[in-house]
């Protein structure tokens, strides 16, 4: 199978974009359980991606019962070394306005039953993660989507919570308070993974509401749903932009790719064979 470089996370809409071709589902193994769906294989002018349905098609899986192991080891198992997450999210700004897209460089940690890292069972690694987002992508989907004339910030940080209920009043006052940006219920611990995996990660967050804390706006799923598939409509436009310029980046330009290289406590000898197995596509340059 080819390997393919750029991967992508999103609502089961996104990988409908017109002028691909190639277009195959491929079920992929991992040791750590079936990821979300088949993969979407295909192309778009010449340029190869793999697309992950992120709650299944039909959307069947709630963010708390996501295999996000399993999501990112099957990317990675592909070959992808670049992974943009098209994530929904509610505003916790005025000037952040339904249907604008962000692209948040920090992550605030509010889930619980989640997780969030592959190293357990006899070995332990501690990876940097002050930067969530790759700079790289997170620069070019910034310009990508300017470029395609939507209305985009940049910068920001996105609150995951737990869910799969949205927010009580008080929490969505306090996260405002803190000064987030937005809350979403998918981006960890899928960009801690994707950093444990070495591949870089952005999340290109598409607002759908403003949370509970705007009087007069009240969340409701119908109005969701609506800004949504706005969303997803620009999101096809968006990524016709992207692609070709994330073709254009070289690895080794970007530390993500090496962020094991002095994150690994455990001495090989320590390691059980199982362990050493069952992570080898993550580890094994480092543990010869």
């Amino acid at each position: 199978m080819d390997k393919i470089k750029i991967g992508i996370i999103g609502g089961s809409g996104i990988y409908d974009i017109e002028g691909v071709t190639e277009v195959k589902a491929v079920e992929v193994t991992t040791p750590f359980g079936p990821p979300s769906d088949k993969i979407i294989m295909g192309a778009l002018e010449g340029i190869k991606f793999a697309f992950l349905p992120r709650h299944g098609r039909g959307h069947k899986i709630s963010p708390t019962e996501l295999n996000f192991r399993a999501n990112i080891y099957a990317l990675k198992k592909l070959g992808v070394e670049k992974i943009i997450s098209i994530s929904a999210v509610g505003s916790l700004k005025e000037e952040l306005k339904p249907r604008d897209f962000i692209i948040p460089d920090q992550l605030f940690d509010r889930t619980k039953n989640r997780v969030s890292t592959f190293f357990a069972e006899g070995i332990v690694a501690h990876i940097g993660f002050a930067d969530p987002f790759c700079g790289s992508l997170r620069k070019i989907a910034y310009d990508s989507a300017k470029e395609c004339g939507i209305r985009v910030h940049k910068g920001g940080t996105y609150v995951c919570m737990e869910g799969p209920q949205f927010s009580t009043r008080a929490e969505s006052n306090v996260y405002r308070q803190l000064g987030f940006s937005i809350i979403g219920m998918t981006a960890l611990p899928e960009a801690k993974l994707a950093r444990e995996a070495e591949m870089c990660y952005v999340t290109v967050a598409l607002v759908t509401d403003y949370d509970v804390w705007k009087e007069d706006e009240e969340v409701t799923l119908e109005k969701v749903l609506a800004n949504l598939k706005a969303n997803t409509e620009n999101a096809k436009g968006f990524l016709k932009k992207l692609l070709p310029k994330i073709a254009k980046l070289k690895s080794a330009d970007c530390v993500c790719q090496n962020a094991l290289s002095t994150a690994i406590v455990t001495a090989k000898d320590d390691i059980p064979e199982q362990t050493l197995k069952k992570l080898d596509l993550l580890i094994k340059k480092y543990v010869k």
